[in-house]
């Protein structure tokens, strides 16, 4: 298991738990660290394992849908049965027709956070790296691994919501067009006259005032959230390890009860970014379904006269 591994490492490289907490890598820092950069380009142990989990889900995918088959076995059974139980899920939150349009993020991103958070509990990573030496190294750095957990790093998880963001006007506006975009926000709902007109668009201009400041903080929001749950949870382990002190043949014990909880939260933080991101979505296009609705009674009413 990764704790085991982790005290034999720690071994390899010279540094025991005892020593970590006194003067080694006796946490994971906030940010990632460099392995080695191309010119201004610089690559992360953060981005090595994202990496790590697309070239995994691509293999993957070509390897269940090499061969396809009327009757799925194997690998492309349980690929169709993954996407398809997706589909579903999120059909039930978007609806059948923006589902359709906007499927490929929404499984997409849930199969990326759910892999990259749960390779970050394989053995080895944060544990497998090499000791820093050196008059320029701190004291509270000595150790750098090879491999950390992608979400573990408030870069990657900033990206992500800074794509859905993006994707999140194009789809608005497509679906709503841009006057329905902006009358979504700050149009008045339902219908007033005389005075009390004025009053609600007074009122919903300032509540769309609001929604754009809720807007605007959305990626933040997710971004953190994820990664504050992420990044915590790796803390969690690497400082359980450090409560056996002289004895390091049981530092696997104290943080066996969490490492199972971290595949549990692993898979909660997958579900709870993508049902966000989904339902976000459906709030801005959901007057269309209504729209759409209306019409279809009107049509049911004109055939029955």
């Amino acid at each position: 298991m990764r704790i085991a591994l982790t005290t034999l490492t720690l071994s390899l490289i010279g540094l025991s738990s005892a020593s970590a907490g006194a003067g080694g890598h006796d946490h994971l820092p906030a940010y990632a660290e460099e392995i080695f950069h191309a010119g201004p380009f610089i690559v992360t142990n953060s981005m090595l394992m994202v990496w790590i989990v697309a070239i995994f889900i691509i293999a993957c995918a070509q390897l269940a849908t090499r061969k396809m088959a009327m009757i799925p076995q194997g690998l492309q059974n349980f690929a169709e049965w993954l996407v398809e139980s997706l589909y579903d899920f999120l059909e039930g939150i978007l609806g059948k027709d923006l589902v359709k349009k906007t499927f490929w993020f929404f499984g997409s991103i849930f199969i990326l956070i759910l892999l990259t958070n749960w390779f970050g509990l394989i053995p080895g990573v944060g544990t497998f790296g090499w000791a820093l030496t050196g008059p320029g190294v701190e004291a509270h750095d000595k150790f750098r691994p090879f491999l950390r957990g992608g979400n573990a790093d408030l870069n990657m998880t900033i990206a992500m919501s800074l794509t859905f963001a993006v994707l999140w006007f194009y789809w608005a506006i497509r679906e709503n067009g841009l006057g329905g975009f902006f009358a979504h926000i700050f149009a008045p709902k339902g219908t007033f006259n005389g005075i009390m007109k004025v009053m609600m668009f007074l009122v919903f201009g300032f509540v769309g005032v609001l929604e754009l400041i809720s807007i605007a903080f959305r990626p933040v929001a997710l971004s953190f959230r994820l990664y504050g749950n992420i990044f915590a949870g790796e803390n969690i382990l690497e400082n359980m390890m450090l409560l056996v002190g002289k004895y390091e043949w049981l530092a696997w014990l104290p943080p066996l009860p969490f490492y199972f909880l971290e595949i549990l939260v692993g898979l909660v933080q997958a579900l709870v970014y993508t049902m966000l991101t989904a339902v976000f979505l459906r709030l801005i296009c959901e007057h269309d379904d209504h729209g759409h609705g209306h019409d279809e009674e009107n049509s049911i009413h004109k055939k029955a006269h």
